[in-house]
């Protein structure tokens, strides 16, 4: 299946997916961080969008 580039949410909602510039737009604004913010807790914490949450709560 090819991308759907008309489709700028995320593929996979379970997962965050910093490499895409409009997956990284969404969770930016998902979580109301900055790309700094959100790269930094998906180093920390692994892609998983709940855990990604839970970290940036802390």
């Amino acid at each position: 299946m090819s991308d759907d580039l008309n489709n700028r949410g995320p593929q996979d909602r379970s997962r965050v997916n910093v490499n895409e510039s409009y997956e990284l737009r969404y969770w930016t604004k998902h979580f109301g961080v900055t790309e700094e913010q959100l790269r930094a807790a998906v180093k920390a914490v692994g892609p998983s969008a709940t855990a990604v949450q839970e970290h940036l709560r802390k």
